[in-house]
């Protein structure tokens, strides 16, 4: 049964990656989308290509999820729109480097910690008072297993996704007695840029990150989501971890001839 369509969805980090997987499964499953990435082409193309093959309103909105002022105006501009949010995929994230905390980047320690975590948080201080107002919704956080397990040198990496777990347990409880659902969505490995972003474009040693075994696609994200979205209303599934089957845990990888 098909509970998404005619629902409106906004998703971060809608460009490229698992952002992207999952505006066009919802799509296919009759959602109309609100788009939010930093890279104003690959986010426009998208709207514009899933509008005219999918059949369902398309906004695109060139903008950091650091940037709340930017995301007050979205804001105000789809209120005076008329356009409710039903769906809130937190999706927008990155990791830079991988060192030691005593030999850490700082810069790369603000931009995982206002992104991954603030940005989670002006996306909900921004959308959920709607919703619980509507008392109907649902906010989906795409996580990781990163905050499940720390790994050698993703300390802070790993600290912001322990932090949207915190957050994603603290929403449910701050939300009870509505009808508004919170799901954590947990990924193992994903082959996507994430890779070559953490290497700050070092696409030899991100391309090396995904041999030797068959890590999730976005897709595969993407498909997990539609799941947990389209339940009935009275199921909510808090906290869902997804591996690739080589991958048992955050240190164990099968891989051949690696």
């Amino acid at each position: 049964m098909n509970r998404l369509s005619g629902k409106t969805a906004l998703v971060t980090g809608a460009s490229a990656g698992i952002g992207e997987a999952v505006a066009r499964r919802l799509a296919a499953e009759g959602v109309h989308l609100v788009l939010l990435a930093r890279r104003r082409e690959r986010l426009e193309a998208l709207a514009a290509e899933l509008g005219s093959t999918r059949g369902v309103r398309v906004s695109a909105y060139p903008v950091d999820v650091r940037d709340r002022g930017g995301i007050q105006i979205v804001a105000q501009h789809l209120e005076s729109q008329g356009v409710e949010i039903d769906i809130l995929v937190n999706n927008a994230g990155l990791a830079r480097g991988l060192e030691t905390i005593q030999e850490g980047d700082l810069d790369g320690w603000d931009e995982m910690i206002d992104t991954n975590v603030k940005g989670v948080l002006i996306m909900l201080r921004t959308f959920v008072p709607a919703m619980v107002k509507r008392n109907r919704g649902h906010v989906v956080h795409v996580g990781s297993i990163a905050g499940h397990q720390v790994y050698p040198k993703g300390n802070i990496y790993n600290a912001t996704k322990f932090a949207v777990r915190a957050i994603n347990e603290a929403l449910a409880l701050d939300l009870v007695g509505t009808k508004v659902r919170v799901t954590s969505i947990d990924p193992g490995l994903v082959e996507t840029e994430f890779s070559e972003v953490r290497y700050y474009g070092d696409a030899d040693r991100a391309e090396r990150t995904y041999a030797g075994y068959t890590p999730l696609s976005p897709a595969d994200v993407a498909d997990t989501i539609a799941y947990v979205t389209n339940l009935p209303d009275h199921v909510n599934v808090l906290d869902l971890v997804v591996l690739p089957t080589d991958q048992r845990n955050v240190y164990v990888v099968h891989k051949e001839g690696v």
